[in-house]
């Protein structure tokens, strides 16, 4: 049975949280709801557009809610992300990560015919030529962005005189439209110490800005300077040079988040919204218990997750195989059957993992969205 056939009649009952079947994964819907304003709003007071990232979320309902609040589109990682988005009426995109491949570029093209808002990045002088040739015969030109590599050596051009060339070779093609830059200093998001982090981007930031004087001294200034994310939000604001940012995991504020000084103040901006929950199968060690949730439930890059309730708050986990998680208190008396919440060490990956979310208030289950991008990561 699927998620929605077991669960769709606790809906509304008082309560019904506590009856999800195990693992589920969570929203909170009133803390959701408030990230999302949060950021609209920062984004307004700092002039700046918001272009959030789906790849977090890879959900058309989030999506809504998001563009509902102000953003002007989304951003997908992987074309298959923007296919699913578009296909539930999404019709403004920028795809973050190249298109290289001719099957790929067909489906690419054929995206860009069916929604009125769809952008690209590339790197690469071969891959603008592929892209100039398919869309030859488009109703109107592909706006693409030129990926700047801030160091990670993942994608991007890596200097101003290629990033340079590459607009050059974009403009040239009649085909296609130079939109601007994407710059997306990844490496830097979970830096835990604000001031550390503000260090490493005002240098990075500094090199951003000696590509965009290349560019605007070859007349080809970038009308787009897209990047950002969570971990940098407020230092990107405040430098001044992106016109938009590519925000993603503040909607649900995962452990490797929440253990980041993200404003430099004592309060975080954005709330815990996410949560996988599970349930105590086995107790039989004093001290230590057995939940329903291991490899299979929650991503595993990021470390362990935190435990926010049905256990002491400095229980430890630790991955028991996978289907299965232990729990470790030893002052704690677990029982089988016990409620446990648990807070996702990276969401996007956990994400990926559920077919959808179980979306709760004051613990009663209020609705279940898909999880609409699931698996489209080609």
């Amino acid at each position: 049975m699927t998620d929605f056939d077991l669960h769709r009649p606790l809906i509304g009952q008082q309560g019904s949280r506590a009856a999800l079947n195990t693992p589920a994964l969570v929203i909170d819907r009133d803390a959701l709801d408030r990230n999302i304003a949060a950021m609209a709003a920062f984004a307004k007071q700092n002039g700046l557009a918001l272009r959030p990232h789906a790849k977090t979320h890879k959900s058309i309902d989030i999506a809504r809610l998001q563009m509902a609040a102000g953003a002007l589109g989304v951003c997908c990682a992987k074309l298959g992300e923007a296919e699913a988005l578009a296909g539930q009426g999404i019709n403004a995109m920028l795809i973050t990560s190249p298109v290289v491949t001719p099957q790929a570029i067909a489906r690419l093209v054929a995206l860009h015919e069916r929604i009125g808002d769809l952008m690209v990045v590339a790197d690469n002088p071969a891959n603008v030529a592929a892209l100039a040739t398919a869309t030859k015969d488009a109703s109107r030109p592909l706006p693409i962005l030129v990926d700047i590599d801030p160091g990670i050596r993942r994608t991007g051009v890596s200097s101003p005189e290629a990033a340079v060339a590459l607009a050059q070779a974009i403009a040239a093609a009649s085909s296609l439209r130079f939109a601007g830059v994407q710059y997306y200093c990844g490496a830097q998001q979970h830096i835990e110490k604000y001031e550390e982090r503000r260090a490493a981007i005002v240098d990075l930031t500094t090199y951003l800005t000696s590509v965009i004087d290349q560019l605007n001294a070859a007349d080809l200034a970038p009308k787009i300077i897209s990047g950002g994310g969570t971990g940098t939000h407020r230092i990107d604001a405040s430098l001044g040079v992106f016109t938009e940012l590519q925000v993603g995991s503040y909607v649900f504020m995962d452990r490797q988040y929440g253990d980041c000084d993200l404003g430099g103040e004592a309060a975080q901006p954005f709330e815990r919204a996410l949560f996988v929950d599970a349930h105590v199968i086995s107790a039989n060690s004093q001290g230590m218990a057995t939940i329903d949730a291991g490899f299979k439930a929650l991503s595993t890059d990021g470390g362990s997750p935190n435990v926010i309730s049905g256990a002491p708050e400095n229980a430890m986990f630790v991955f028991m195989g996978d289907e299965h998680g232990a729990l470790i208190a030893m002052d704690h008396a677990f029982k089988i059957g016990d409620a446990v919440s648990l807070s996702p060490p990276h969401c996007d990956p956990t994400v990926n993992l559920y077919d959808a979310y179980h979306i709760v208030r004051e613990g009663t289950l209020i609705d279940i969205w898909p999880v609409t991008a699931r698996g489209r990561s080609r």
